[in-house]
């Protein structure tokens, strides 16, 4: 690490600082630019109608010739999702990954008909690959999905350590462990700036071990005396690699069921990282042919989705598989964040159709694959690097690992907490805040990408909590004459056959005649004005009489 630092480093923070998803990091140096990362965050509750949310790019739409690469830590939607969506935004650059990493994304790729286009370059960890200026060598990192890797990035001044998402798992299912060998050399050696992962950073001790879950569900589903259905993300191979094994210590056929469930373990068999006996499965056609205690389904739909798999069995709208009482079902994953309420009402369809349910706060059936506080300690002691910024966490999650990097003895001037957004340069003055460059959501609904903004979901929640009028109104335009109305429609604000509605939306007629003979035919002519003044009566006389704030919509027609 050079200690003369002559010339800046800077961070490009595009998401994934200050919520959970769409993580995705630039690295900037001599005016070379290196991704790290390209994910989408699923929506939020108040994001009514949208799909997925993507992070903003268009600051880097003039400097595509400078980006050198895409280099991806491993394949969870929330760090490869967005890269269909962003590729083309983004230069077209070359893409950086491990096998099982670029499997999932060329998988993902056919779907947008772009899997002949991209350029996918696989990497192994230890083995360095040059990206001017940068030097970037990929090392193993345990997480809740196979082939994660974290980064060590060489550059002139310094190197780069960005964690990715990880975990130390003593027992990993696969063997590979996160790489501390390899952290303890290049902290010894020297590291400028530190990124790691903040998810878990509230969780005192240890984040337990994978093979923990496979214990318990060779303990639980020998029990289970009727069909078994297993819920789980479909990148989560370790989980699925223990579910079939369980399943066949007590003689279960398995059922593939959800789209990117067959898809994934398809991959990944290919690839060598399932070991599933071909006679093991059954497809759903011929699931009727066996018993109810000799099956066992694997899902998607843990999260509680109202189209996904699970839900669709839940609400007895499945054309395949339907619950009979005494069926078991495990959600074999976590609740994430904004999803508590939907996993709820999904748990509680399963009971109404008799089915038994274990899920995280009831059976340990499931364990993150983050790093807690110690695991944490122990990379900050290996690594011992001069500067730190956490990432990957909600702000709390940001705010707390600061101070854990402080305990472990990084002076308070040598780290900082970053929101997207925020440019951070290194250089001989240490940590300096930038000037903050455009960023922010973009919303995917449909087909369409960034056709919905602010003001659409701020429309849409407004309909949501408050329900939509309509005044509809017709004028002469040469006399200012009423031809028609005005007549008021409602839909989500009040009850139409209701005669305290009735009442209220007379007084509201009644107040927009009054406004209309009150005023001269010049205002009459002029539509805008006479909107804003349409919209400012109902809402007071709205206001005054229920308290209600409905969307307001004045259609007024020239005749």
């Amino acid at each position: 690490m050079s200690d003369n630092l002559t010339e800046k480093l800077h961070l490009l923070p595009f998401g994934g600082l200050g919520e959970i998803g769409m993580n995705m990091m630039g690295i900037e140096y001599d005016g070379k630019i290196l991704l790290i990362d390209c994910g989408l965050m699923f929506p939020e509750a108040y994001m009514f109608g949208i799909d997925l949310v993507l992070p903003d790019v268009s600051t880097l739409e003039e400097r595509t010739q400078d980006i050198v690469g895409l280099v991806l830590t491993h394949g969870h939607e929330d760090h490869i999702g967005a890269i269909p969506f962003l590729w083309e935004q983004l230069g077209e650059p070359v893409i950086y990954g491990t096998r099982l990493t670029l499997g999932l994304l060329h998988n993902k790729l056919k779907e947008f008909e772009l899997d002949h286009r991209i350029e996918l370059v696989q990497i192994q960890p230890r083995e360095v690959f040059d990206l001017p200026p940068f030097k970037v060598e990929p090392y193993r990192a345990a997480h809740s999905i196979v082939d994660g890797v974290g980064l060590a990035i060489g550059t002139p001044v310094g190197t780069i350590i960005h964690t990715g998402d990880f975990k130390i798992d003593p027992t990993p299912v696969d063997g590979e462990n996160t790489d501390l060998a390899r952290l303890a050399e290049l902290g010894e050696q020297g590291v400028l700036l530190l990124l790691a992962d903040s998810t878990n950073v509230e969780n005192t001790g240890y984040t337990l071990s994978e093979r923990t879950v496979g214990k318990a569900l060779e303990d639980l589903i020998p029990q289970c005396q009727q069909r078994v259905i297993v819920a789980t993300f479909s990148s989560n191979i370790h989980r699925i690699q223990q579910i079939a094994d369980a399943a066949k210590l007590c003689d279960r056929k398995l059922v593939i069921n959800g789209r990117s469930m067959v898809s994934n373990i398809d991959i990944a068999r290919q690839l060598g990282y399932l070991d599933i006996a071909e006679d093991q499965f059954i497809t759903l056609r011929n699931m009727r042919d066996f018993p109810p205690e000799q099956v066992l389904i694997i899902t998607t739909g843990s999260q509680g989705e109202p189209l996904s798999a699970l839900m669709r069995i839940a609400l007895g709208d499945h054309k395949k598989i339907e619950l009979s009482p005494g069926d078991t079902v495990i959600l074999s994953s976590k609740f994430i964040p904004g999803n508590e309420k939907a996993i709820s009402d999904l748990i509680n369809n399963l009971y109404r159709r008799g089915a038994e349910v274990f899920y995280e706060k009831t059976s340990e059936i499931h364990v993150s694959g983050h790093a807690s506080q110690e695991e944490l300690k122990l990379v900050h002691n290996l690594v011992k690097p001069k500067y730190f910024v956490p990432v990957h966490g909600e702000y709390r999650h940001l705010v707390k690992h600061k101070q854990l990097a402080i305990e472990m003895g990084v002076p308070e001037e040598n780290t900082l907490v970053l929101e997207n957004g925020q440019k951070l340069s290194i250089g001989p003055e240490g940590l300096t805040r930038e000037e903050p460059f455009e960023t922010g959501r973009v919303f995917v609904d449909g087909k369409g990408v960034g056709d919905v903004g602010k003001m659409e979901i701020r429309d849409r929640r407004h309909l949501a909590n408050h329900g939509l009028v309509i005044l509809m109104l017709a004028i002469n335009q040469s006399t200012g004459e009423i031809v028609q109305g005005p007549e008021i429609f409602t839909k989500g604000f009040v009850p139409e056959d209701n005669i305290e509605s009735e009442v209220l939306l007379a007084e509201a007629k009644q107040a927009i005649c009054d406004l209309l003979l009150e005023h001269s035919q010049e205002m009459l002519s002029d539509w805008e004005e006479l909107r804003v003044e349409v919209r400012k009566t109902l809402r007071r006389c709205f206001n005054k009489r229920i308290a209600r704030r409905p969307l307001i919509l004045p259609l007024i027609l020239e005749l």
